[in-house]
């Protein structure tokens, strides 16, 4: 089931009569059977927007269509959509059969196909074993799983999902989000997920939609928009570590970081703002480049290695009282106080104007 949503816009009005654009002026669509991801910080618009594609919320503007059919109007339980918020709200007195099954009562199911549509949804979601069992005797992502299967046992023609997974701990939101998106490809049904987790929205979803105001920013793969982000706020909104942002400068064709040249452009002379991966410095071993400087402080997890530099006023004239970090490989077995000179890849550099705009 496709999603489309056109010009849509949600406005809250605060009590001084302030108005709040939580949701502003979205066109967007969703693909049948995709894996949605809706990522950025609170307050970006992205809940909101769930909520209005649920039918919680009324725009304020614009329309909503699930296929061909307007739902814009329709009361939540017209639209057909299975939703699953953060806290589960299993009725904690019935059993995990109980609650899955009591969405196919309320639809007057017949008793025997309800039972049937109530073991299958179990099995689908790994529950099969565990049906006689309340949710208090349910591990955190066994219950968010029990949600899950209530919401889907009803067949929905959209899944949507609030931020299913921020009340879990690490190793089970590991294995949860796992759990999510084999269910979403065994069913193939078209899925929202809300979340302020660039990781989880990375690894989960088929196309991610970046958020900030309650105006989209970018919408693709997860990792075409790692690697391309439209402004200063995708590329910094999106990766661990966070994206190294440097004053810089375009002068003669060279992209110029502390007067040294780092890569050529097409682009006019201007001041910019560069932003550089922190996987975009490599380890010069012939000690040549001028880049060059002390380290800090290193991390070691697994194969990679994190350099936390501290740059100061004596090293440096643009990166000023900056901190920056490079991801390198743990064979060179760097240690803090051990000056690195580095190369900078040319394709990791993303260059910006002044307002954070790509250039």
């Amino acid at each position: 089931m496709e999603i489309k949503m056109v010009n849509l816009t949600k406005i809250f009005t605060s009590k001084n009569r302030k108005e709040v654009r939580a949701v502003d002026h979205v066109d967007l669509v969703i693909p049948t059977g995709k894996l949605i991801g809706l990522l950025g910080p609170s307050g970006c618009g992205k809940s909101t927007t769930l909520y209005l594609i649920a039918g919680l919320l009324r725009q304020t503007e614009g329309q909503i269509y699930f296929g061909n059919d307007e739902v814009s109007e329709m009361p939540p339980e017209q639209r057909g959509i299975g939703l699953v918020f953060q806290n589960y709200a299993l009725y904690p007195h019935m059993t995990v059969r109980e609650n899955i099954l009591f969405p196919l009562q309320n639809l007057k199911v017949p008793k025997e196909d309800a039972k049937k549509q109530t073991y299958d949804m179990a099995k689908l979601v790994g529950l099969e074993e565990l049906l006689d069992r309340k949710p208090k005797e349910l591990s955190g992502g066994q219950q968010q799983r029990v949600a899950i299967a209530r919401a889907l046992v009803k067949k929905p023609r959209v899944l949507l999902l609030d931020e299913p997974l921020s009340n879990l701990d690490a190793r089970l939101r590991l294995q949860t989000r796992e759990e999510i998106k084999r269910i979403q490809r065994e069913t193939g049904i078209t899925t929202v997920f809300v979340t302020h987790d660039q990781e989880e929205a990375m690894s989960i979803s088929d196309e991610i939609v970046v958020m900030k105001d309650g105006i989209i920013q970018q919408m693709g793969q997860p990792q075409d928009v790692y690697d391309h982000p439209n402004n200063l706020f995708v590329a910094k909104f999106l990766g661990n570590p966070q994206i190294n942002v440097f004053d810089g400068e375009i002068v003669d064709g060279k992209v110029l970081i502390d007067g040294m040249a780092f890569a050529e452009t097409k682009l006019p002379n201007q001041k910019i703002i560069a932003g550089i991966r922190p996987e975009g410095f490599v380890v010069d071993k012939t000690k040549k480049s001028p880049f060059k400087f002390e380290i800090d402080l290193v991390e070691t997890i697994g194969r990679d290695t994190t350099l936390i530099i501290e740059v100061t006023a004596e090293e440096s004239t643009l990166l000023d009282k900056k901190t920056f970090k490079a991801i390198v490989d743990a064979e060179f077995r760097i240690k803090p106080k051990d000056v690195v000179h580095f190369i900078i890849k040319s394709e990791k550099i993303h260059l910006f104007d002044l307002d954070g705009k790509l250039l």
